[in-house]
């Protein structure tokens, strides 16, 4: 009875010390090297952004665009335990993307139809904890003429 009791006491406090390191190393990787980034345009016209979603970061997370015309936007996920999802709804601007990032690779093409600033995040939460958003897994499309 002891013996179970003290695996479960030392199994949860691995998956607290996993979480916090995780969420430590998060923080540290967006804060390195992330300035906004001027979406590159391919010979075929459309606006090519790539992003690199990890634990608690989008990087980049600043990212600016030209208004009418189209973008891809390729999102790679580092491989780890925690899943994450992106949300960038800016219905003025014709942009709506809702979904769960569980695959490495996910394309998103939109065109966007008006300038402005729109905040993109990752919606998951476990239990208790903060959001990832409130950890700081947000950034800004800006969309200029």
């Amino acid at each position: 009875m002891k013996s179970l009791r003290f695996l479960s006491l030392r199994f949860l406090f691995l998956i607290i010390l996993t979480l916090t390191v995780s969420c430590i190393a998060g923080r540290l990787g967006a804060q390195l090297g992330n300035k906004p980034y001027r979406a590159v345009m391919d010979t075929d016209g459309v606006q090519q952004i790539n992003i690199l979603a990890g634990d608690y970061f989008f990087k980049p997370n600043h990212i600016i665009v030209k208004v009418n015309v189209p973008v891809r936007l390729v999102v790679r996920v580092e491989r780890g335990i925690v899943p994450h999802g992106l949300v960038l709804k800016a219905l003025e601007a014709n942009i709506s993307i809702d979904e769960d990032l569980s695959r490495e690779f996910h394309t998103f093409i939109f065109t966007p139809s008006a300038p402005g600033r729109y905040a993109f995040y990752c919606p998951k939460k476990l239990f208790f904890f903060k959001s990832h958003r409130e950890h700081g897994m947000e950034g800004v499309l800006e969309v200029v003429e």
